[in-house]
């Protein structure tokens, strides 16, 4: 594997505290030994992973997914659990310069579409994630994103046909939204739910499906040979018609070499703390379990879950080692008294980091790899991988067992571009977060 951040932002270290491991089922995943077949191999047991698994198994598919460690160690058991629109920030204006009118319309749809997704298959399976939130509040950290807050609800109505609230900073105390913030818009589109929970519930259903799903077996080279793709592990091979990538941000420069350059992993933060009591609750005046972020360009992203323990995450990190993941921690611990003085000192009891994952053009991209009969790809969601992980990964499923690739969105089966620097590329980033931090104050 050719990554392109240290060995530690791999390792254990980042992920060491993670909420959302209390909470994980118990699965016996065995490493793949010897050599197997299948019509379909996936690489990366996550959101997307996972949910292409679970649709091409229900056309019949004989499926087998690869997990370098164990499913759920990735951005999908890390994440901040946020299900809502997103999977891409690119400027409206570009996308319909892009893809036109209707492209832009297609791009939407898709956003409310994967977030339908999601609570579909928490109905149809059972699968009890902890879900709460009635959509999500964007929140106005200075003043002068009032305006900003004023657009954006505009074109969320616009563009989604959906209803925006606007709060005024005094409506915002009888909400239960008391905090540093001049404003807010919230819309209902969306939710908030724990995502181990809701992995595993799907990992549950891929497997009474019979998908055969191995971990501690990390793809380490594949070729295509007769028609049929050999993806190799260190211990066995999977001969596959078809194979899906879904690393994300944990994905290799040569898996396959077509990747190298077309992601960017960066890093985000996330502590919860531990149950607040009422008294605390009212304390501070942060009384509803809105799903909430703010509009710095490097966003807060918080909410108060259905057992009173307080999350809130933050981008940033650029640098992994374990001085790095210390700093961050204490940045978003420090964050956190100051946006809620009244919990300042509340012990945080868990803390880890994970890989988001951009593209360059800031838009997901699923479908086809060019120029590689059978071999498709998922990744770069933004921050938004619960929804359009998720969705990607089933419009992946749907197209590996024949649907029409125009069953993706064009904005989302759309090339990615390679960012420059190749391998170095992250060295674009420190004067991109310096120009955001400025921004932001």
């Amino acid at each position: 594997m050719r990554r392109i951040f240290p060995d530690y932002a791999y390792g254990p270290g980042p992920r060491t505290g993670c909420f959302w491991d209390d909470s994980a089922r118990a699965f016996d995943w065995s490493a793949l030994g010897g050599e197997t077949t299948a019509d379909l191999c996936i690489i990366g047991a996550g959101f997307t992973g996972t949910n292409a698994a679970i649709t091409a198994a229900q056309h019949g598919a004989n499926v087998v997914v690869l997990e370098a460690q164990t499913p759920g160690w990735g951005a999908s058991g890390r994440n901040g659990g946020f299900c809502c629109l997103g999977g891409g920030i690119h400027e409206k204006a570009k996308l319909k310069e892009r893809f036109g009118v209707e492209g832009k319309a297609e791009f939407h749809a898709a956003e409310v579409a994967a977030v339908a997704h999601v609570a579909a298959l928490l109905k149809t399976h059972g699968i009890d994630a902890d879900v709460h939130s009635d959509g999500e509040t964007l929140l106005a950290h200075k003043p002068s994103r009032m305006a900003e807050l004023e657009a954006h609800a505009l074109s969320y109505e616009q563009a989604y046909g959906g209803k925006a609230e606007i709060l005024s900073a005094s409506e915002l105390s009888a909400n239960g939204m008391s905090g540093p913030f001049h404003g807010a818009v919230s819309i209902r589109t969306g939710f908030a739910l724990n995502p181990r929970k809701y992995l595993d519930g799907l990992l549950s259903v891929a497997l009474e499906l019979g998908v055969r799903i191995f971990g501690q077996s990390p793809a380490t080279g594949m070729q295509r040979e007769g028609g049929k793709w050999r993806v190799r592990t260190p211990q066995g091979v999977v001969i596959a018609d078809k194979v899906v990538i879904a690393t994300n941000g944990y994905s290799s420069e040569d898996l396959p070499d077509w990747m190298a350059a077309r992601y960017m992993p960066t890093q985000s933060t996330v502590i919860v703390t531990r149950p607040l009591t009422g008294d605390e609750i009212q304390a501070q005046g942060w009384t509803s379990q809105q799903m909430s972020y703010d509009t710095r360009h490097l966003l807060h992203y918080f909410r108060l879950m259905p057992n009173n323990r307080f999350l809130i995450g933050m981008r940033g990190g650029l640098i992994s080692s374990p001085g790095s993941e210390a700093r961050a921690r204490a940045h978003v611990r420090a964050s956190f008294a100051e946006m809620f003085p009244a919990w300042a000192n509340v012990e945080v009891t868990h803390q880890w980091s994970g890989m988001v994952c951009l593209s360059a053009k800031f838009l997901p991209f699923g479908g086809a790899v060019p120029g590689q009969p059978g071999l498709f790809a998922g990744f770069a969601y933004h921050g938004n991988g619960v929804a359009m992980g998720s969705y990607v990964g089933h419009l992946l499923g749907q197209v590996v067992s024949g649907a029409p690739e125009d069953r993706i969105p064009v904005a989302i089966r759309a090339e990615p571009t390679r960012f420059p620097l190749g391998r170095a590329r992250r060295a674009l980033m420190p004067p991109a977060y310096a120009a955001f931090w400025l921004q932001d104050l």
